[in-house]
């Protein structure tokens, strides 16, 4: 029995909440696998990032190029790169992939800094992403992100203008909000959709890994996009609604759903 594979690209959390560990389970969760490249490593723990040390860019080059030669890519999930340099080589990755097939669908989860601030990248995070964005299938950014990546520009219309000039989809998430509802927008040309869903009590390490991760996994498999987006919205809600503690602080998502593991 073969599963579609998925190249993940991100940095290791040594807690196990975020970053690499989440995309690898999450993906595993929803029905593919999942191949993993380390961007950089990160001091940090369930709540705050310490130190970033991005791996240098020929190795990640290098450990994308070994997976590339021999297995087939059916998505690509990118997550914090550590620097410039980093996405360049992943965007690298991504062009030659491409030109295999041309519609092979790449997330990349938008990720600026930490919940708490924390920076994730030795370089202004917001130039280093810059080359990933014109690669991209779907970007996943929050409010803060979205307002980042448009100059500070708060007004969702003019965000989403902005956006769709560099990508073709994006997911502007509404984690960081407020009120008693989680809202969520998808916005293609000419198309869009919201989802709204109770907003949880407290907060959660790896959230957006691990929405950006589930809808890589099930395009991976040929769910339709908005499909995927749907679906991975309601794995991430059922994840958090039965996070579990690990220490004070933000609590980890299950990303072992019992009713959504294999059920992609």
């Amino acid at each position: 029995m073969n599963r579609p594979s998925v190249l993940i690209f991100a940095g290791s959390d040594p807690s196990g909440g975020a970053g690499l560990q989440a995309d690898i389970q999450a993906v595993a969760a929803l029905g593919a696998h999942p191949l993993s490249v380390t961007t950089a490593l990160t001091v940090q723990d369930n709540d705050r990032v310490h130190a970033v040390h991005p791996v240098p860019a020929a190795l990640v080059q290098q450990q994308a190029q070994a997976l590339i030669d021999k297995i087939e890519v059916a998505a690509v999930k990118v997550g914090i790169a550590g620097n410039h340099a980093n996405t360049a080589a992943i965007a690298g990755i991504v062009e030659q992939l491409k030109r295999r097939r041309p519609d092979l669908p790449v997330v990349v989860d938008t990720v600026l800094a930490s919940g708490h601030g924390d920076a994730l990248s030795t370089d202004n995070a917001v130039q280093a992403i810059e080359p990933l964005l014109s690669v991209a299938t779907l970007i996943t950014p929050n409010l803060l992100e979205a307002a980042a990546l448009c100059d500070g520009d708060r007004r969702l219309d003019e965000q989403v203008e902005k956006l769709l000039r560099r990508c073709p989809n994006v997911l502007i998430k509404g984690g960081h909000g407020s009120g008693p509802e989680v809202m969520n927008h998808w916005f293609a040309v000419g198309d869009s959709r919201s989802w709204n869903w109770p907003r949880l009590q407290g907060s959660f390490h790896g959230t957006g890994c691990t929405l950006a991760s589930a809808i890589a996994a099930l395009l991976a498999q040929r769910v339709p996009l908005v499909d995927a987006l749907e679906r991975a919205q309601s794995y991430c809600h059922q994840a958090l609604l039965s996070s579990y503690a690990i220490a004070q602080g933000q609590r980890i998502p299950n990303r072992w759903v019992p009713s959504f593991t294999g059920n992609a």
